[in-house]
């Protein structure tokens, strides 16, 4: 156990692999690392290599193994290198949510790290950039109509993993033979879509924070423009893009609440007949449980806005054959506006004027008279306009003038 500074005043007890910041992509809190029975219900250990590939590993040696213990682990072919991200009984349950069966083959993590692999690992790693950069050439070359986004080599430095985006089929036998003579390695090809590129590289949205994909997203549900239109979102495709030129994965987060707020809201297709005239429907703030309609349908006029409530009564008067007098809702345009109080107001030089005043008389003390002063401009009336200089004179303020 060690004690881990959180506060001004305060510490907080954390065990290796407890701690809830996120050091690395798709960290996930194993909530169940204070519960000794957990940690020993599984053999099964969470493994993440570079960026967001993350693998399943046995155990089988029973070595005491910790959240961010570094370890190698069996590869096809040769061994590979990895940080175990989660022990215990949140394996199984992660397992479970990818649809990995525990019974299926699996295979071993071998030692923890030594000097050597170490070495041997950040070698490999070091040439990652140059094969990547080389290998894009090469299938240029080949005219291939496909983009290598990222490569990754295995810690022995035996295979190199080819990460690459493509929207048609693309025949890479030929560049698969020009990658393996140019770098002596086996290769492997893997296709990803835009999101999972976004995810690799890492970046960040418009929002200020870490890209969602590369924080803490693993599933990519399908994202479509109905998302936008639930919630009333202008359907530009610049603001509704996200960094890999794909819808955001964020416009589905809140598009239940706002269907499900939706249903107690009229249908927006049916006018409000009043004595006034007609209303139809120009605008809904759906979280403010307002509608707005305005008595042209193809441009705004004489915008008024209802509760859904009122809404839906005005339609229920009119379907018995009676009109209401008017909508008797504040008109939008007739509403006074909240008068925005710049914080920078006021005189630039408030702050030059003496604050310490006599609170008897309202008068400065006298120290405070004497040592403010003016200049005054003078000059002699005996010289002419061309010849007159301004003598500057200091006065103080409570002298009297001479007449």
């Amino acid at each position: 156990m060690e004690f881990k500074y959180i506060g001004a005043g305060c510490c907080k007890m954390n065990k290796k692999g407890c701690s809830k910041t996120q050091d690395n992509k798709l960290n996930t809190y194993d909530w169940l690392c204070d519960i000794p029975e957990s940690q020993g219900m599984t053999d099964m250990v969470e493994v993440q290599f570079k960026s967001t590939r993350k693998a399943y590993f046995l155990n089988n040696t029973k070595m005491p193994l910790e959240k961010g213990d570094i370890v190698a682990v069996e590869s096809s072919p040769g061994h590979d290198i990895g940080t175990v991200s989660l022990t215990g009984k949140l394996v199984l349950l992660q397992m479970n949510k990818n649809r990995i069966s525990p019974h299926s083959e699996i295979r071993r993590v071998y030692r923890k790290v030594k000097p050597g692999d170490i070495e041997k690992y950040e070698e490999a790693k070091s040439r990652e950039q140059d094969t990547m950069t080389k290998a894009r050439l090469i299938a240029n070359s080949l005219g291939l109509n496909m983009k290598i986004g990222d490569v990754e080599y295995q810690g022995d430095g035996s295979k190199a993993i080819f990460y690459y985006i493509a929207d048609e089929r693309v025949d890479f036998r030929q560049l698969i033979k020009d990658l393996a003579e140019a770098f002596r390695v086996r290769i492997e090809m893997k296709q990803i879509g835009a999101r999972q590129e976004a995810g690799r590289i890492g970046g960040i949205g418009p929002c200020g924070r870490e890209l969602c994909c590369s924080g803490w997203m693993n599933n990519f549900v399908s994202v479509s423009t109905s998302s936008a239109r639930h919630q009333d979102i202008s359907l530009n495709p610049q603001k509704l893009a996200g960094q890999c030129g794909k819808l955001k994965c964020c416009l589905n987060y809140e598009v239940d609440t706002y269907v499900e707020a939706q249903k107690k809201y009229p249908s927006r297709d049916i006018p409000l007949e009043t004595l006034d005239g007609t209303y139809y429907h120009f605008k809904t703030d759906i979280l403010k449980n307002l509608m707005m309609y305005s008595t042209d349908k193809h441009f705004v006029a004489n915008v008024v806005s209802i509760t859904s409530e009122r809404a839906t009564e005005v339609i229920k008067i009119n379907r018995n054959g009676i009109k209401p007098e008017s909508l008797a809702i504040e008109d939008m345009s007739s509403k006074p506006e909240k008068e925005n109080k710049d914080i920078l107001e006021g005189s630039v030089t408030r702050f030059d004027k003496v604050k310490n005043k006599n609170k008897r008389t309202g008068r400065p003390p006298q120290a405070a008279r004497d040592q403010e002063i003016k200049l005054v401009q003078t000059t002699s009336p005996n010289e002419t306009a061309q010849q007159q200089r301004p003598i500057l004179k200091l006065k103080k303020e409570n002298e009297r003038p001479q007449e």
